[in-house]
């Protein structure tokens, strides 16, 4: 199967889908996938036609995560994986690159998003889920801790003590409890998934890139930063957007009572 095949790229104006297409395994990562997904996540980064993007898997699954069938062959009592190179070379480099685009990125969570799974749909910036979605940090079942960003996203998203419960034991997170305690934003309909991620995602792009890129970045700074210095940040920012077109446009819109047509610029 191609990267073509593998993962699945559409534009929709200035949203663009990626698709994992691996639906026979329930979108499990294999070498193929995992490099597909790094291209397309730095060329979405890239494109300046990109203002948007949004995650999600083919048929009945997000992502059980490593696709585990592929370790068969070389699996025995004596096999030492070398994980830590494993993880540096296939998956640090797609959560760090989602976490590093000054873009926004929507998890649509159509089914099971399990291990290195959750681990993506955790990086994104909003989880929206279908009824039939359900996060498992599965890594404990096969002696593993989780990775791939888990142990930093989940206790932010849920606090320590419930994310410790759902990492130790490794139990499954329904739709419904995941919007219950913040571990998405919404649960949908499965129909009406793609849809409402589309249009939430086509309301991200009408707005300012500048602005929506350096809000992304001040929250994730201000995870690991004091007041004061998250104070500053904030301060300089809206320095440098003061000085935007769009800035200006959106005062001018503001005025005159009308739309704002942002341009990035």
């Amino acid at each position: 199967m191609s990267d073509a095949e593998t993962l699945l790229i559409a534009d929709a104006g200035p949203v663009r889908t990626l698709t994992l297409n691996r639906p026979d395994v329930f979108n499990a990562f294999d070498d193929e996938l995992t490099t597909a997904m790094q291209r397309a996540l730095k060329d979405a980064a890239r494109d300046r036609g990109v203002r948007v993007l949004i995650l999600t898997g083919a048929g009945r699954a997000f992502s059980s995560g490593q696709d585990l069938a592929s370790l068969k062959e070389r699996f025995s009592a004596d096999y030492v994986p070398e994980y830590k190179r494993d993880l540096d070379r296939r998956y640090n480099p797609i959560i760090t690159a989602i976490a590093a685009m000054e873009k926004p990125v929507i998890a649509a969570v159509n089914g099971v998003a399990a291990g290195a799974g959750a681990s993506l749909a955790l990086a994104c910036d909003m989880r929206i889920a279908s009824e039939h979605a359900s996060f498992i940090e599965a890594f404990v079942n096969v002696g593993l801790i989780p990775d791939s960003g888990s142990t930093w996203f989940l206790p932010r998203l849920v606090g320590s003590g419930l994310a410790f419960e759902l990492c130790a034991t490794g139990r499954k997170v329904g739709a419904e409890e995941a919007a219950r305690i913040g571990l998405v934003n919404r649960t949908v309909p499965a129909g009406e998934l793609m849809e409402v991620a589309e249009a939430e995602a086509a309301k991200l792009a009408s707005l300012p890139p500048r602005a929506i890129a350096l809000t992304k970045r001040l929250l994730h700074r201000a995870l690991s930063s004091d007041l004061a210095g998250q104070l500053d940040a904030e301060a300089y920012a809206q320095d440098v957007l003061g000085r935007t077109k769009d800035h200006h446009e959106g005062m001018a819109a503001f005025l005159e009572k009308r739309a704002p047509e942002f341009t990035g610029s």
